[in-house]
Protein backbone atom coordinates (compact mmCIF):
# COMPACT_ATOMS: atom_id res chain seq x y z
CA UNK A 1 0.00 0.00 0.00
CA UNK A 2 1.39 3.30 -0.94
CA UNK A 3 2.32 5.70 2.02
CA UNK A 4 0.43 8.35 1.66
CA UNK A 5 -3.09 5.81 1.26
CA UNK A 6 -1.57 4.58 4.44
CA UNK A 7 -1.17 7.92 6.25
CA UNK A 8 -4.57 8.59 5.23
CA UNK A 9 -6.08 5.11 6.76
CA UNK A 10 -3.92 6.17 9.94
CA UNK A 11 -5.58 9.97 10.80
CA UNK A 12 -8.65 9.06 10.07
CA UNK A 13 -8.58 6.55 13.20
CA UNK A 14 -6.79 8.25 15.08
CA UNK A 15 -8.18 8.30 18.79
CA UNK A 16 -8.05 12.59 19.75
CA UNK A 17 -7.80 14.35 23.09
CA UNK A 18 -8.91 17.74 22.88
CA UNK A 19 -8.06 20.02 26.14
CA UNK A 20 -9.72 22.96 26.59
CA UNK A 21 -11.17 25.27 29.19
CA UNK A 22 -13.40 26.38 26.90
CA UNK A 23 -16.61 24.89 25.42
CA UNK A 24 -16.90 26.57 22.33
CA UNK A 25 -13.25 26.10 21.56
CA UNK A 26 -13.34 22.50 21.96
CA UNK A 27 -16.29 22.30 19.26
CA UNK A 28 -14.57 24.41 16.93
CA UNK A 29 -11.89 21.70 16.98
CA UNK A 30 -13.76 18.77 17.10
CA UNK A 31 -15.82 20.72 13.99
CA UNK A 32 -13.09 21.37 11.88
CA UNK A 33 -10.92 17.72 12.66
CA UNK A 34 -14.91 16.24 11.09
CA UNK A 35 -14.47 18.48 8.26
CA UNK A 36 -10.85 17.64 8.10
CA UNK A 37 -11.69 14.28 8.10
CA UNK A 38 -9.09 13.17 11.22
CA UNK A 39 -9.95 10.99 13.81
CA UNK A 40 -12.34 8.50 14.62
CA UNK A 41 -12.83 8.90 18.46
CA UNK A 42 -12.56 12.81 20.10
CA UNK A 43 -12.11 12.90 23.65
CA UNK A 44 -12.78 16.08 25.37
CA UNK A 45 -11.36 17.48 28.54
CA UNK A 46 -11.99 20.98 30.09
CA UNK A 47 -8.43 21.20 31.78
CA UNK A 48 -4.97 19.33 32.14
CA UNK A 49 -5.81 17.20 35.24
CA UNK A 50 -9.12 15.83 33.38
CA UNK A 51 -6.91 15.58 30.14
CA UNK A 52 -4.47 13.66 32.29
CA UNK A 53 -7.32 11.32 33.64
CA UNK A 54 -8.48 10.24 29.74
CA UNK A 55 -4.87 9.75 29.00
CA UNK A 56 -4.13 6.93 31.60
CA UNK A 57 -7.83 5.32 30.92
CA UNK A 58 -7.93 5.46 26.87
CA UNK A 59 -5.60 4.78 24.25
CA UNK A 60 -4.93 8.64 22.68
CA UNK A 61 -2.89 8.90 19.29
CA UNK A 62 -3.38 12.47 19.56
CA UNK A 63 -3.63 15.07 21.87
CA UNK A 64 -4.40 18.73 21.17
CA UNK A 65 -3.97 20.49 24.44
CA UNK A 66 -4.88 24.50 25.01
CA UNK A 67 -1.80 26.44 26.67
CA UNK A 68 -3.80 28.59 29.23
CA UNK A 69 -6.21 26.60 31.28
CA UNK A 70 -7.46 26.86 35.10
CA UNK A 71 -6.22 23.80 37.37
CA UNK A 72 -3.93 22.25 35.16
CA UNK A 73 -2.48 24.52 31.84
CA UNK A 74 -1.06 22.96 28.97
CA UNK A 75 2.48 23.07 30.22
CA UNK A 76 2.21 21.37 32.88
CA UNK A 77 0.09 18.90 31.16
CA UNK A 78 2.42 18.42 28.75
CA UNK A 79 5.38 17.98 31.29
CA UNK A 80 3.35 15.26 33.27
CA UNK A 81 3.30 13.57 29.64
CA UNK A 82 6.43 13.46 29.29
CA UNK A 83 7.70 12.40 32.82
CA UNK A 84 5.80 9.02 32.41
CA UNK A 85 6.96 6.45 30.75
CA UNK A 86 3.20 5.17 29.39
CA UNK A 87 2.44 8.34 28.41
CA UNK A 88 5.77 9.82 27.35
CA UNK A 89 5.68 9.35 22.91
CA UNK A 90 2.09 10.50 22.87
CA UNK A 91 2.57 13.48 20.28
CA UNK A 92 1.02 16.66 21.34
CA UNK A 93 -0.24 20.12 19.58
CA UNK A 94 -0.19 23.00 21.58
CA UNK A 95 -2.75 25.83 20.78
CA UNK A 96 -2.66 29.42 22.47
CA UNK A 97 -4.40 32.61 22.08
CA UNK A 98 -0.90 34.35 22.52
CA UNK A 99 2.35 34.38 20.73
CA UNK A 100 5.01 35.24 23.23
CA UNK A 101 8.15 34.14 23.32
CA UNK A 102 8.00 32.44 26.32
CA UNK A 103 5.31 30.40 25.95
CA UNK A 104 6.77 29.30 22.59
CA UNK A 105 10.45 28.16 24.53
CA UNK A 106 8.64 26.61 27.58
CA UNK A 107 6.91 24.47 25.61
CA UNK A 108 9.45 23.66 23.28
CA UNK A 109 11.57 22.78 25.91
CA UNK A 110 9.31 20.27 27.13
CA UNK A 111 9.19 18.62 23.58
CA UNK A 112 5.93 19.60 22.09
CA UNK A 113 5.41 18.41 18.21
CA UNK A 114 3.74 21.26 17.36
CA UNK A 115 2.26 24.92 18.16
CA UNK A 116 -0.36 26.73 16.60
CA UNK A 117 -1.71 30.40 17.40
CA UNK A 118 -5.66 31.13 17.24
CA UNK A 119 -7.81 31.13 15.40
CA UNK A 120 -7.69 27.82 14.11
CA UNK A 121 -8.52 27.26 10.70
CA UNK A 122 -8.82 23.85 8.33
CA UNK A 123 -5.80 24.13 6.80
CA UNK A 124 -3.58 25.32 10.10
CA UNK A 125 -4.79 22.36 11.76
CA UNK A 126 -4.51 19.74 9.14
CA UNK A 127 -1.29 20.65 8.20
CA UNK A 128 0.26 20.90 11.58
CA UNK A 129 -1.69 17.26 12.48
CA UNK A 130 -0.03 15.68 9.18
CA UNK A 131 3.47 16.93 9.84
CA UNK A 132 3.44 16.06 13.32
CA UNK A 133 1.69 12.43 12.63
CA UNK A 134 4.09 11.47 9.73
CA UNK A 135 7.38 12.20 11.98
CA UNK A 136 5.12 9.41 14.16
CA UNK A 137 4.21 6.95 11.46
CA UNK A 138 8.14 7.72 9.87
CA UNK A 139 10.63 8.83 12.75
CA UNK A 140 13.92 9.68 11.38
CA UNK A 141 17.34 8.53 12.40
CA UNK A 142 17.76 11.07 15.03
CA UNK A 143 15.13 10.32 16.98
CA UNK A 144 15.11 6.29 16.46
CA UNK A 145 18.78 6.92 17.71
CA UNK A 146 17.36 9.54 20.87
CA UNK A 147 14.63 6.42 22.01
CA UNK A 148 17.40 3.85 21.98
CA UNK A 149 19.48 6.05 23.92
CA UNK A 150 16.44 6.33 26.44
CA UNK A 151 15.55 2.64 26.22
CA UNK A 152 19.67 1.84 27.32
CA UNK A 153 19.57 4.80 29.83
CA UNK A 154 16.63 3.65 31.41
CA UNK A 155 18.12 -0.81 31.39
CA UNK A 156 21.85 0.97 33.53
CA UNK A 157 23.77 0.94 29.72
CA UNK A 158 24.90 4.53 29.71
CA UNK A 159 27.85 3.65 27.66
CA UNK A 160 25.69 2.24 25.37
CA UNK A 161 23.03 5.49 25.59
CA UNK A 162 25.50 7.69 25.01
CA UNK A 163 27.04 5.61 21.87
CA UNK A 164 23.25 6.05 20.44
CA UNK A 165 23.00 9.75 21.44
CA UNK A 166 26.25 10.58 19.96
CA UNK A 167 24.76 8.91 16.30
CA UNK A 168 21.87 11.36 17.25
CA UNK A 169 23.79 14.47 17.58
CA UNK A 170 25.81 13.79 14.36
CA UNK A 171 22.47 13.63 12.26
CA UNK A 172 21.53 17.18 14.02
CA UNK A 173 24.63 19.03 15.18
CA UNK A 174 22.08 22.08 15.50
CA UNK A 175 19.66 20.13 17.82
CA UNK A 176 20.71 22.00 21.41
CA UNK A 177 18.18 19.38 23.29
CA UNK A 178 20.27 16.34 21.71
CA UNK A 179 23.51 18.06 22.64
CA UNK A 180 22.16 18.96 26.38
CA UNK A 181 20.96 15.11 26.75
CA UNK A 182 24.02 13.74 25.46
CA UNK A 183 26.22 15.83 27.90
CA UNK A 184 23.47 15.12 30.38
CA UNK A 185 24.60 11.10 29.57
CA UNK A 186 27.98 11.84 30.35
CA UNK A 187 27.62 13.55 34.16
CA UNK A 188 26.05 10.18 34.79
CA UNK A 189 28.99 8.16 33.52
CA UNK A 190 31.25 10.41 35.97
CA UNK A 191 32.45 12.72 33.11
CA UNK A 192 31.92 16.26 34.00
CA UNK A 193 34.21 17.85 31.74
CA UNK A 194 32.87 15.98 28.51
CA UNK A 195 29.58 17.26 30.35
CA UNK A 196 30.41 20.60 30.44
CA UNK A 197 31.67 20.79 26.66
CA UNK A 198 28.46 19.40 25.96
CA UNK A 199 25.99 21.81 27.50
CA UNK A 200 28.93 24.82 26.18
CA UNK A 201 28.11 23.22 22.71
CA UNK A 202 24.35 23.43 22.83
CA UNK A 203 24.01 26.93 24.16
CA UNK A 204 26.00 28.07 21.01
CA UNK A 205 23.92 26.38 18.51
CA UNK A 206 20.56 27.90 20.38
CA UNK A 207 21.18 31.75 21.90
CA UNK A 208 17.55 30.32 22.99
CA UNK A 209 18.00 27.48 25.27
CA UNK A 210 17.16 28.43 28.32
CA UNK A 211 17.50 25.01 30.11
CA UNK A 212 20.89 24.57 29.10
CA UNK A 213 22.34 27.87 30.29
CA UNK A 214 20.22 26.99 33.59
CA UNK A 215 22.08 23.38 33.59
CA UNK A 216 25.24 25.14 33.17
CA UNK A 217 24.89 27.57 35.68
CA UNK A 218 24.06 24.64 38.10
CA UNK A 219 27.24 23.10 36.76
CA UNK A 220 29.82 26.24 38.03
CA UNK A 221 27.18 26.53 40.90
CA UNK A 222 28.36 23.35 42.46
CA UNK A 223 31.81 23.73 41.31
CA UNK A 224 31.97 26.90 43.61
CA UNK A 225 32.96 28.88 40.22
CA UNK A 226 30.49 31.75 40.97
CA UNK A 227 31.24 34.25 38.01
CA UNK A 228 30.58 31.98 35.83
CA UNK A 229 27.30 30.67 37.14
CA UNK A 230 26.58 34.48 37.28
CA UNK A 231 26.81 34.64 33.88
CA UNK A 232 24.71 31.74 32.76
CA UNK A 233 22.26 32.68 35.20
CA UNK A 234 21.95 36.36 33.72
CA UNK A 235 21.51 34.74 30.10
CA UNK A 236 18.92 32.52 31.63
CA UNK A 237 16.51 35.24 32.96
CA UNK A 238 16.40 36.76 29.69
CA UNK A 239 14.64 34.21 28.35
CA UNK A 240 12.64 33.16 30.84
CA UNK A 241 11.16 33.37 34.81
CA UNK A 242 11.07 30.02 34.93
CA UNK A 243 14.36 29.97 37.03
CA UNK A 244 13.46 33.08 38.93
CA UNK A 245 13.86 31.35 42.63
CA UNK A 246 16.58 30.21 41.79
CA UNK A 247 18.06 33.08 39.98
CA UNK A 248 17.22 34.89 43.45
CA UNK A 249 19.67 32.31 45.73
CA UNK A 250 21.84 32.64 43.55
CA UNK A 251 22.27 36.30 44.23
CA UNK A 252 22.00 35.86 47.88
CA UNK A 253 24.99 33.71 47.62
CA UNK A 254 26.85 35.98 45.60
CA UNK A 255 25.87 38.58 48.40
CA UNK A 256 27.22 36.15 51.26
CA UNK A 257 30.54 35.56 48.87
CA UNK A 258 31.33 39.11 48.43
CA UNK A 259 30.61 39.29 44.77
CA UNK A 260 27.92 42.51 45.41
CA UNK A 261 28.14 43.98 42.19
CA UNK A 262 27.59 40.79 40.50
CA UNK A 263 24.32 39.80 42.99
CA UNK A 264 22.93 43.28 42.14
CA UNK A 265 23.30 43.05 38.39
CA UNK A 266 21.20 39.99 38.64
CA UNK A 267 18.63 41.72 41.10
CA UNK A 268 18.38 44.63 38.89
CA UNK A 269 17.48 42.64 35.67
CA UNK A 270 15.07 40.33 37.78
CA UNK A 271 13.50 43.68 38.60
CA UNK A 272 13.10 44.73 34.84
CA UNK A 273 11.60 41.84 33.94
CA UNK A 274 9.10 41.78 36.61
CA UNK A 275 8.13 45.32 37.81
CA UNK A 276 5.22 44.38 38.94
CA UNK A 277 5.78 41.84 41.00
CA UNK A 278 6.35 43.22 44.46
CA UNK A 279 6.98 39.59 45.80
CA UNK A 280 9.85 39.50 44.10
CA UNK A 281 10.65 42.90 44.28
CA UNK A 282 10.31 42.50 48.54
CA UNK A 283 12.04 39.44 48.59
CA UNK A 284 15.31 40.77 46.89
CA UNK A 285 14.81 43.74 49.24
CA UNK A 286 14.51 41.48 52.51
CA UNK A 287 17.84 39.87 51.39
CA UNK A 288 19.63 43.09 50.91
CA UNK A 289 18.50 44.50 53.87
CA UNK A 290 19.66 41.03 55.52
CA UNK A 291 23.19 41.13 54.15
CA UNK A 292 23.63 44.80 55.13
CA UNK A 293 23.71 46.35 51.14
CA UNK A 294 22.29 48.99 52.55
CA UNK A 295 22.82 51.50 49.40
CA UNK A 296 20.92 49.11 46.58
CA UNK A 297 18.30 48.48 49.57
CA UNK A 298 17.33 52.27 49.88
CA UNK A 299 17.62 52.36 45.70
CA UNK A 300 15.16 49.22 45.79
CA UNK A 301 12.77 50.75 49.01
CA UNK A 302 12.45 54.15 47.15
CA UNK A 303 10.96 52.34 43.80
CA UNK A 304 8.89 49.53 45.82
CA UNK A 305 7.13 52.92 48.04
CA UNK A 306 6.58 55.21 44.47
CA UNK A 307 4.75 52.29 43.75
CA UNK A 308 3.23 51.08 46.11
CA UNK A 309 2.52 54.16 48.89
CA UNK A 310 0.34 52.73 50.75
CA UNK A 311 2.57 49.69 51.71
CA UNK A 312 3.12 50.61 55.03
CA UNK A 313 5.18 48.06 55.66
CA UNK A 314 7.84 49.22 52.89
CA UNK A 315 7.91 52.55 54.82
CA UNK A 316 8.53 50.48 57.91
CA UNK A 317 11.50 48.63 56.08
CA UNK A 318 12.79 52.45 54.63
CA UNK A 319 12.86 53.30 58.08
CA UNK A 320 14.87 50.41 59.32
CA UNK A 321 17.40 50.97 56.49
CA UNK A 322 17.76 54.52 56.98
CA UNK A 323 18.31 54.09 60.97
CA UNK A 324 21.29 51.56 60.23
CA UNK A 325 22.68 54.03 57.94
CA UNK A 326 22.35 56.67 60.71
CA UNK A 327 20.03 59.43 59.09
CA UNK A 328 17.88 59.14 61.89
CA UNK A 329 15.87 62.55 60.55
CA UNK A 330 14.78 60.27 57.36
CA UNK A 331 14.25 57.08 59.69
CA UNK A 332 11.97 59.05 61.95
CA UNK A 333 9.83 60.06 59.14
CA UNK A 334 9.23 57.27 57.73
CA UNK A 335 8.03 55.82 61.11
CA UNK A 336 6.17 58.32 62.07
CA UNK A 337 4.08 57.77 58.42
CA UNK A 338 3.62 54.09 59.39
CA UNK A 339 2.36 55.17 63.09
CA UNK A 340 -0.06 57.75 61.95
CA UNK A 341 -1.77 55.17 59.57
CA UNK A 342 -0.92 52.09 61.79
CA UNK A 343 -1.31 53.37 65.39
CA UNK A 344 -1.67 50.08 66.63
CA UNK A 345 1.91 48.90 66.35
CA UNK A 346 4.25 49.13 69.47
CA UNK A 347 7.45 48.44 67.08
CA UNK A 348 7.45 51.49 65.68
CA UNK A 349 6.41 53.41 68.41
CA UNK A 350 9.60 51.90 70.14
CA UNK A 351 11.44 53.11 67.18
CA UNK A 352 10.55 56.96 67.34
CA UNK A 353 10.91 56.90 71.16
CA UNK A 354 14.46 55.66 70.86
CA UNK A 355 15.07 58.33 68.14
CA UNK A 356 13.70 61.19 70.52
CA UNK A 357 15.86 59.70 73.31
CA UNK A 358 18.89 59.61 71.30
CA UNK A 359 18.17 63.53 70.11
CA UNK A 360 17.71 64.42 74.01
CA UNK A 361 14.52 65.29 73.05
CA UNK A 362 13.08 62.98 76.27
CA UNK A 363 9.32 64.56 76.49
CA UNK A 364 8.79 62.86 73.14
CA UNK A 365 10.35 59.73 74.07
CA UNK A 366 8.16 59.60 77.26
CA UNK A 367 5.13 60.16 75.54
CA UNK A 368 5.58 57.36 72.65
CA UNK A 369 6.90 55.09 75.77
CA UNK A 370 3.55 56.24 77.76
CA UNK A 371 1.71 54.62 74.82
CA UNK A 372 3.73 50.99 74.20
CA UNK A 373 3.14 50.70 78.04
CA UNK A 374 -0.70 51.41 78.45
CA UNK A 375 -0.88 48.87 76.13
CA UNK A 376 1.53 46.30 77.30
CA UNK A 377 2.83 47.27 80.73
CA UNK A 378 5.16 44.81 80.51
CA UNK A 379 7.10 45.27 77.79
CA UNK A 380 10.87 45.22 78.52
CA UNK A 381 12.96 47.32 75.27
CA UNK A 382 10.12 49.82 76.83
CA UNK A 383 10.95 49.15 80.37
CA UNK A 384 14.90 49.43 79.73
CA UNK A 385 14.63 52.56 77.45
CA UNK A 386 11.87 54.22 80.15
CA UNK A 387 14.85 53.87 82.86
CA UNK A 388 17.26 56.03 80.84
CA UNK A 389 15.17 58.29 80.85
Amino acid sequence: MPAAMEKTMDLKNLSILIVDDVKSMRSIVQKILRNIDIGKTLHMAENGLEGLRILHSTRIDLAIVDWKMPVMNGTQLLEAIRNDKHLRDIPVLMVTGESEKEIVMEAAEIEVEGYLIKPLTPASLDDKIRTIMDHVFHPDMATIHIRNARAFEEAGNILKAIEHMKHAAALKPSASRILRNLGLLYQKAGDEKIMEKCLQKAISVNHQDSVTRYLLGEHYWKNNDLISAAQCYLEVISLTQKFTDRTIQLGKVLLEKKFARLAKNIFSKIISISPKNIAIREKILDICICQNELEYSKILLKSLIRDFPSNYDLIYKAGIVYEAMDEVDQALEYFLVVEKNQGSRMDVKLKIAKIFYDKNKILQADNYLNMVLRKDPGNKEALALRHLL
